[in-house]
């Protein structure tokens, strides 16, 4: 009996090809119907790398426009800070008129 350290490979049956399965079983089956199912296939694998290359390109934006409203927002606050203190009145002193005796 071998335990679970000494098993390789895979425990379970794959769900789905790799791009090179999918080349590798082409070289095996010789059939035109299975050719062509074979480039469709290809072709699908070829628009899905330029989906997650388009993906990661937007993304990478996003990030670097969400760095460059970060730093905007610091400024913005700031600028707030400094109108509101412009803009508050000071309070007028509360001095009685007149003499007093302490």
């Amino acid at each position: 009996m071998m335990s679970k350290s000494d098993q390789k490979g895979l425990r379970y049956l794959p769900f789905a090809f790799t791009e090179q399965g999918a080349a590798m079983l082409s070289s095996v089956l010789k059939s035109n119907r299975a050719i062509e199912v074979n480039i469709l296939i290809m072709r699908a694998f070829v628009k899905l790398r330029e989906i997650i290359s388009t993906h990661k390109k937007v993304e990478e934006k996003l990030k670097e426009l969400e760095n460059k409203f970060k730093e905007r927002v610091e400024q913005i606050v700031q600028i707030i800070q400094v109108i509101n203190q412009l803009i508050t009145t000071p309070e007028p002193s509360k001095k009685k008129i007149g003499f007093s005796i302490d």
